[in-house]
């Protein structure tokens, strides 16, 4: 595994956002979804592709609080412009389980 120094982390801008639009994303090349993350004031709405169709429903994804970077450069996905990356992990049977807080946070908080 590749150490990194302190700094190369703080670079990482980990937030907490709130799932405000979750919609089918046919033109994605794997089965995906198009969010809409809200961010809070200081940073705002964001949009976002990710490949969570195993484990989730659209409907289930709305009011749902995750962690994503958001100090990446835009990524053109398809037809949308990724602004941010959600995070996950992949369980024991590849499928993407998302990354979320345990419990209420503010949003646009930042993970330390």
């Amino acid at each position: 595994m590749q150490q990194i120094e302190w700094n190369d982390f703080a670079k990482v801008e980990l937030r907490v956002g709130r799932v405000i639009a979750a919609d089918p994303f046919p033109e994605a090349r794997k089965p995906a979804y198009r969010l809409q993350i809200d961010f809070g004031p200081e940073i705002g709405v964001r949009k976002s592709s990710a490949q969570i169709t195993a484990l989730y429903q659209p409907e289930s994804l709305v009011g749902k609080l995750v962690v994503a970077v958001v100090n990446f450069p835009p990524k053109q996905i398809g037809p949308i412009m990724s602004e941010c990356l959600v995070t996950g992990f992949h369980n024991i049977n590849g499928e993407v389980t998302l990354c979320i807080p345990e419990h209420e946070v503010p949003l646009g908080t930042r993970l330390l």
